[in-house]
């Protein structure tokens, strides 16, 4: 068994509760949340290799936090693209960014995001 092996899930109400502080705490910087397209998704995951999916965050010049998406193998290792790739090449491995932020554009409301 793998060293990252666990139940990830959670209640709802602990998502509420988690969501509702974080809210309450947010730095001005940081989003309430982002919305990737699920081909996108399915498409990282969908590589060969990948036994776990991982959340980095990251900060572009203004400030701004994102986060960037990308897949490992049973080893941990990030499956990353050679350097010299570019996004016109495809070597098979690739890294998310570039979500759909909120605020600015934010989903219907729901239990994690009440205002």
């Amino acid at each position: 068994m793998s060293k990252y092996t666990t139940d990830h899930r959670i209640s709802l109400q602990e998502a509420i509760n988690m969501t509702t502080l974080y809210r309450a705490n947010r730095p001005s910087n940081f989003l309430v949340c982002e919305t990737f397209d699920l081909a996108s998704i399915q498409s990282l995951i969908n590589h060969p290799q990948a036994d776990f999916f991982r959340i980095y965050y990251g900060m572009k010049k203004d400030g701004t936090v994102h986060a960037i998406l990308v897949v490992a193998d049973s080893n941990g290792n990030d499956l990353l693209p050679s350097e010299s790739n570019t996004l016109e090449t495809d070597d098979g491995n690739e890294i998310l960014e570039d979500s759909i932020r909120c605020p600015n554009t934010c989903p219907p409301e729901s239990p994690l995001n009440q205002p």
